[in-house]
């Protein structure tokens, strides 16, 4: 079976041994274990993986004293913690670690963002390097396929998305059902308290369908039958549950300019698709252009974020329609994008050329897109 290299390996590997403990985020289902077993097949001498879905490995990390720790480890030096979230209170027990033996590296993975980053936050201050882990990006893929390969594997990814068990799938559409319907809110229904996860698919499904179109609160609320505080929470875990992202407008306040609302996009494309349960060919769909610019700008962030880049992340779009799809703002410096999946013709619109000179923007279709990823 073929295993693509994670871009953010190297990185992670750079960072061993500098006196901080290293924490994975990600989605269930993107890799993560894959990933440090890696790092195990790399280091074997050294390594000790410990799986934290089995109970008595939780065990053996959950409110131990440094000498309980010692005993546990050995003479390992470096210590891979999987799906670390599940021991209670995991952050005092990497601090423990991380100020006691300061020979040993810790790495650590949680499958969310929020119920491990709230457990760690406060106690690993200062102690902690954060890598984030997504499905599978073009430029992974393209490290074991030709550019041509890629450019004729587009409208598949587009319908079954990059999620490395979907991508090596003889049966996609099974195996994304099966992620949508056991992965994708599972988090949330533990860690937070969230009884209705009907509610959870109702409203991802309202989102799947306005890709690329600003979001309303209060018509999403209206919608579901919520108020809409339950819908920014609820988006809110969705986002740190790494379902959803959002690009909010960028704005220098010229009258015409969006100043509030938000587009929100999947990390995925297969499991959009699942929760609206439509695998169809291109050419039978109506949704296309929606799909190829929720396609690039979560392609885009995969790569600037593997490139360990923060460049700030916008939309910009008038009320009268002006719109540029994707902005990076970095080092004072506007890159922008317009997604058309075909051939069709557009031009920066002068409102924006007049405002932001000196600004780089793209039109990215099918045959060029490989040149921004």
């Amino acid at each position: 079976m073929t295993q693509y290299p994670r871009s953010i390996q190297p990185a992670i590997e750079q960072a061993l041994y500098k006196g901080k403990v290293i924490v994975i985020y990600g989605a269930r289902q993107v890799g993560k274990t894959t990933l440090i077993r890696a790092l195990q097949e790399k280091y074997p001498a050294n390594t000790l993986y410990l799986n934290c879905d089995e109970p008595d490995i939780r065990s053996s990390l959950s409110d131990r004293t440094s000498t309980e720790l010692r005993r546990l480890l050995g003479s390992k030096t470096l210590i891979l913690i999987d799906e670390a979230q599940r021991v209670k209170n995991i952050g005092l027990t990497l601090k423990l670690l991380v100020d006691n033996f300061p020979q040993i590296q810790v790495v650590a993975t949680g499958s969310s963002s929020f119920d491990l980053s709230n457990d760690i936050s406060e106690p690993l201050t200062g102690r902690k390097i954060e890598f984030h882990l997504y499905p599978l990006s073009v430029g992974e893929l393209l490290t074991q396929n030709t550019p041509l390969e890629m450019q004729r594997s587009l409208e598949y990814h587009l319908r079954f998305g990059m999620y490395p068990g979907v991508v090596l799938s003889d049966d996609p559409t099974e195996t994304l059902l099966e992620i949508t319907r056991s992965y994708l809110y599972k988090d949330v229904l533990e860690f937070q308290s969230v009884k209705n996860p009907d509610l959870l698919r109702r409203l991802l499904q309202a989102l799947a369908l306005q890709v690329g179109s600003e979001v309303s609160y209060n018509e999403l609320g209206t919608m579901l039958g919520i108020d809409k505080v339950t819908v920014a929470r609820y988006l809110s875990l969705l986002e740190q549950g790494y379902v959803i992202f959002h690009l909010p407008p960028y704005s220098r306040n010229l009258r015409k300019e969006l100043g509030k609302q938000r587009k929100v996009y999947f990390y995925d494309l297969g499991v959009r698709n699942a929760l609206i349960n439509n695998f169809n060919p291109l050419e039978l769909r109506q949704d296309v252009g929606m799909l190829w610019e929720n396609f690039f700008v979560s392609e885009r962030l995969k790569a600037v974020h593997n490139q360990r880049r923060r460049p700030n992340l916008y939309f910009w779009r008038t009320y009268d329609g002006k719109e540029i799809d994707y902005l990076e703002e970095e080092g004072g410096q506007l890159t922008g994008f317009e997604c058309k999946w075909g051939s069709e013709k557009w031009r920066v619109p002068e409102t924006f050329t007049s405002a932001y000179p000196g600004s780089q923007i793209h039109l990215v279709n099918r045959l060029n897109v490989l040149d921004y990823l």
